[in-house]
Order: structure tokens, then sequence, then C-alpha cells
């Protein structure tokens, strides 16, 4: 079987992570956490994602000219992703996200964008001949919203299947979603683009139609310990959660959505692919960290 190429448009961000009892109130200081630094960023997460899944990947990002930046372009290296185009940006730092974890495993997350925020149209259009050899397009929204809906017409133009994780949480115009072949919100994000607060999977259903009727083809709703509802055109699927303790729930969606592309690259239907992509996030959120708790390939296999 031939490998086909993903190539992953995003952030790259630095997580500096605290892990506490629980998350503190405004104006409140809560003592004894501990302290980890990871790489972390929603793009960079996918990309690593996918290439421990077994991808042939491509990440397109930009980063600051420091410490952060350089030690994260070794990482993707040291993870076999082309980082060709990984730009570099001489006026502002690379991203940086300051993380909270409870002892359940929620997070609280804020993020600096540094560079990925001057990720722009002229980078993408730099890249263009090797966006243009891609067999799937995979991207998020930290970075500038008008680069998405570029990369995303490009991609278009050419057949290219473009999968949008729409995270973080944000309206997306009509035009922008005529252009997907997959969308991959979770409860949160699926009630922005619907109106309709998903709890359940009556209503995932329901948020699913209307989000497929602004031009989605395929919708998958990611519903955290439930697990994922997928509208595939006129077909309906449920594939339930793998049961495990969770620890952190950083990167769990990052994770399934680089692990449904190497799935859908590989030529697995939709909703294989998506169970595939359910086990690799389940065992990610038995870890700490973002990237350092995404699983290689092989693990699945630990996974009922």
């Amino acid at each position: 079987m031939q490998t086909k190429k993903i190539i992953v448009i995003g952030s790259c961000n630095t997580d500096m992570v605290i892990k506490a009892d629980r998350l503190p109130i405004p104006g409140e200081t809560v003592i004894g956490g501990t302290f980890l630094m990871n790489p972390g960023g929603k793009g960079a997460n996918q990309a690593v994602a996918a290439a421990r899944m077994g991808g042939k990947v491509t990440f397109i990002s930009k980063t600051g000219n420091d410490v952060f930046g350089r030690q994260s372009v070794e990482l993707y290296n040291s993870e076999g992703i082309n980082t060709e185009y990984i730009f570099s940006d001489p006026r502002n730092p690379s991203g940086v996200a300051l993380i909270t974890v409870d002892a359940n495993g929620e997070n609280c997350i804020v993020v600096a964008s540094g560079a990925n925020a001057s990720l722009s149209p002229a980078d993408i259009e730099s890249a263009k001949s090797e966006i243009e050899t891609a067999d799937l397009l995979l991207m998020q929204l930290e970075i500038p919203i008008e680069t998405v809906e570029y990369a995303a017409e490009m991609a278009h133009k050419k057949g290219i299947p473009v999968i949008l994780n729409p995270a973080p949480a944000r309206a997306l115009s009509e035009t922008l979603l005529k252009r997907l072949y997959m969308i991959t919100p979770n409860k949160t994000e699926a009630e922005i683009l619907s109106g309709i607060k998903v709890s359940d999977w009556d209503r995932a259903r329901k948020a699913a139609d209307v989000i497929s009727a602004k031009g989605v083809a395929i919708v998958v709703i990611t519903l955290g310990s439930l697990g994922a509802f997928i509208k595939e055109n006129n077909n309906y699927h449920k594939v339930e959660a793998t049961h495990v303790k969770a620890v952190d729930t950083t990167a769990a969606g990052d994770c399934f959505s680089g692990s449904l592309c190497v799935g859908l690259s590989e030529g697995l239907s939709i909703v294989d692919a998506v169970k595939m992509a359910a086990k690799a996030s389940a065992l990610t959120v038995t870890r700490m960290g973002a990237q350092s708790s995404i699983p290689f390939r092989k693990e699945l296999s630990t996974v009922e």
C-alpha cells in the first residue's frame, strides 16, 4: 500500500502545565501543583499524532526565532515529520500555552499565540507546490481564519479532501464549510456551529444535521466519555467510547483528529477510522501532557 501524504497546517506552542488537585477560581492561588513543560499546539499535536499512527506528514506552521521554536522543529524532525515549511517569524515569539489540570483530568488553558497569529495566506502560497501534492489536508483554528480559508480554497480547487477540527470554537463562514470534506467538532464547538446544545446522542444527531446542511458532507462530533457521533451524507453511526481512567484530557481531540486522518488515508471506512481514532484518544487521556501523551500505532492493540 502506497503511503498517502497528510498535510497539517496549524499552530505550534510550548505548553507549560501545572497539575493540581483542582482548578483555581478567579483571584485564588492553588498551592501544591506539579510543573511540566511539553511541546504542544493543536496543529503540532495533530501532526505528531498522525506521524505516530504511521502517516506520512508535512507540517506547515510558524515559530518565533527563539529556543522554543528551534526545539519544536527538532522534535518534529525526530518524529519523521517534514518540517521544510515551518516558517520563522523574526518579530514575534513562538506560541506558548499555560495549562492547569485538575485531579479529574479536566483542564483550563490560556494561549499566547505569538508567531502562530502571523501564519499568513502568503506563507500558504509559498507552500503551494507541497499542498497541491497532498492526499488529505488537516487544519484547526489556532491560526488566522483567513489563512485557514485560503488553504481550504487552494486544496478544494485541486480536489484534495479538507478536514477541519474547528477548535478553539468559533463561528465559521458557509463558504469555508462548503470547502470541507469533513468537520470534527466536540460538543462545545458543535453547539456554536449548530445552535443546539449537545448533551446526548439524539441532540448530537440534530446538531450534525444542522452543520451538514451548511455544506459539509461528513460531520463527526466527539462526545467525550460517550464516544463519537458520525453523519456521513444521509447515514448515521455511533462509536462508543473506550472507558479509561482520565488523567489529563489535553490533546485528546488533537490525537483523535490526527489518527482519524491516517485511517482515512489508509482507505478505512469513516466508521473504522473513527474507531481507530477513538482508541488512540482514549490512550492519550490516561497520560499527562500534550504530545508526550500521544500513543504510537503499535499501542492501539492494548485497548479493547
